[in-house]
């Protein structure tokens, strides 16, 4: 535990000193690299994702399918496996994440990071299939035909001489496929199953990594046959519950899009203190969840993507402009929508505040009410349920990093709590040698949790079981999540090491899994944010350099139209009986 924390905490200091200061606010460099990234590819491809969204749509419908084409798995399980990836814990727990800290207007950012990321989306995944590596066989179930991705167009691409730096973006894909893509998704799971049945973090974690290793160690071939099912699976159930908290608050619908409007360009301080109204918050959180849902810039999905069967690089790339789409603009506007319309956001919810839990955290507030972390102090006294030192450089208790405002000993909040939280034993003691374990409070819940209080109190009137819907959809998500980043890591693994590598990487994996389900959800968050911020910088180099080949592949695509031809023999497979 302390070694994670040390780590994160290095982490988050070296990439915070990666940027500049604007009005006492950090913005780092990657804000700007992926948004000027994007902006770029969109104005070099002409604006592609909005030209090319519909032939994307009729490609992976499996019109111009041909089986004979090289491959593992078809265009649509292709983007199952991705959207597996894409659409799961940050859908849930990263839009209200994002809305925690950043206010309504933060969905605004995410929606600019999305639009533009189907541009760069769409050039990493062209590249992928024009620079993957193709075998005739494998030897083992876990392995695979074809591997694919940044480090491949990095190396083929730019050259022998940039081998340095596919060697180092395989190499921090590959940790970040421990975190990111792994034990973010069992953290959310466990903390949701705790939070909602009291199962303990650690069965949880057995269960799902249990989950997970069964699925990975069949390689790609069966990671596309699960992702094809779970993923319209739990897209469905998710968004039929959302859709139903929509249509009972409609007449609310368009005031919200105004809220998330106003808010983008001109925050006011929320519940969380959405960073005193700074725009620059409001707006940075945003682009962080935007690319952690759609991973857009990220380097990982082109992995994915460079399985798929196909002998035109450009017919995979226009199936990859919509996972941004789908993911972003769609389904987290949904969550977005739900939070915004039960008002959960900007809320207090009778919590118990277990002294020991990982969401409890120590802060300090200034006199704007901005909240920053503060050191770890031996004990805070409490007066009548309200702390009793409100200076700025006094360390207060928080939830989900927010000030608890009054402390209670009764779950129905009757009884301030007055004594001193001793915080080594995680105990709260009176004067009279009376210690509690946990307290409770009006606090601010965050992540997963917020969302499940969304969709409890949306569909509250059809019956109070709305809040099991997250339960669920947290469950497929994670799980679907971590199996296709299994074999962004297994890639990566097989790039450097070879294929001996892979399997020893698999096992790893399952055990990371375990370990992100027993760690506290800000240690598990930050660390793979700091390694999210690291692993696009070589990515978006090669994206920008390789773009006039995107371009020429893309003119030459649509000037010949060779799906025609496959639609044709996709027509005629399919009347023989073939397909």
């Amino acid at each position: 535990m302390e070694f994670f924390q040390w780590l994160t905490d290095i982490g988050t200091r070296y990439v915070a000193e990666l940027g500049f200061e604007v009005n006492g606010e950090t913005v780092p460099f990657m804000v700007l690299l992926l948004l000027g990234t994007g902006v770029f590819l969109t104005l070099r491809l002409g604006f592609i994702q909005i030209r090319r969204l519909g032939h994307g749509f009729k490609v992976t419908t499996g019109a111009y399918d041909d089986p004979d084409e090289p491959g593992d798995v078809s265009h649509f399980q292709a983007l199952t496996t991705a959207l597996s990836a894409t659409v799961g814990i940050g859908n849930i727990a990263g839009v209200a994440i994002a809305i925690h800290w950043g206010g309504p207007g933060a969905l605004f950012w995410m929606w600019v990071t999305a639009f533009l990321g189907m541009a760069t989306k769409y050039t990493e995944v062209t590249l992928a299939q024009k620079y993957r590596d193709v075998e005739e066989t494998h030897g083992h179930a876990w392995d695979s035909t074809v591997s694919g991705g940044p480090m491949y167009y990095i190396e083929k691409g730019l050259g022998k001489n940039w081998k340095w730096m596919a060697v180092i973006f395989a190499t921090l894909l590959g940790i970040t496929g421990f975190l990111t893509g792994n034990a973010i998704q069992a953290n959310t799971v466990a903390d949701t199953m705790l939070n909602t049945f009291g199962i303990p973090v650690w069965a949880t974690g057995l269960l799902t990594s249990a989950i997970v290793a069964a699925v990975i160690l069949g390689g790609i071939s069966r990671i596309g046959k699960v992702t094809a099912v779970l993923a319209p699976l739990m897209a469905a159930i998710y968004v039929a519950g959302a859709m139903v908290i929509i249509t009972l608050n409609i007449g609310d619908v368009m005031p919200a899009f105004g809220l998330i409007f106003s808010e983008a360009f001109n925050p006011t301080s929320g519940v969380a203190g959405t960073g005193v109204g700074a725009f620059l918050v409001t707006l940075m959180w945003g682009v962080r969840r935007g690319l952690f849902s759609n991973e857009a810039g990220q380097g990982s999905a082109p992995i994915a993507h460079a399985a798929a069967k196909t002998d035109e690089p450009v017919s995979e790339g226009v199936v990859a402009l919509l996972e941004p789409f789908i993911d972003t603009i769609v389904i987290c506007t949904m969550t977005g929508l739900v939070i915004i319309l039960t008002g959960v956001w900007n809320e207090r919810i009778p919590t118990e505040i277990v002294l020991g839990g990982g969401d409890l955290t120590y802060v300090q507030v200034d006199e704007n009410g901005h909240h920053g972390a503060a050191e770890t102090p031996p004990e805070i006294r409490i007066d009548g349920g309200r702390h009793l030192d409100l200076s700025p450089e006094a360390a207060r208790v928080a939830w989900h990093d927010v000030a608890i405002e009054e402390f209670f000993v009764d779950p129905e909040m009757t009884i301030p709590f007055t004594g001193t939280i001793d915080v080594e034993s995680s105990l709260a003691m009176t004067a009279e040698g009376e210690s509690y374990p946990s307290l409770w409070a009006a606090a601010v819940e965050s992540g997963a949790p917020l969302t499940q209080e969304g969709f409890r109190r949306g569909l509250a009137p059809v019956g109070d079981w709305g809040h099991y819907i997250i339960v669920l959809a947290v469950l497929l998500f994670a799980i679907s999540t971590a199996i296709s980043w299994s074999y962004y890591g297994d890639r990566c693994a097989n790039y450097l090491f070879g294929s001996a590598a892979v399997l020893p990487y698999k096992v790893a994996f399952v055990i990371m899994h375990f370990v992100g389900a027993v760690l506290p959800l800000a240690v598990i968050w930050n660390l793979g944010d700091v390694f999210l911020a690291v692993v696009i910088v070589p990515n978006l180099i090669a994206l920008i350099l390789l773009s006039g080949q995107v371009a020429r592949e893309t003119k030459s695509y649509f000037e010949r139209e060779p799906w025609r031809e496959n639609e044709i023999k996709h027509k005629r497979l399919k009347e023989s009986g073939r397909l």
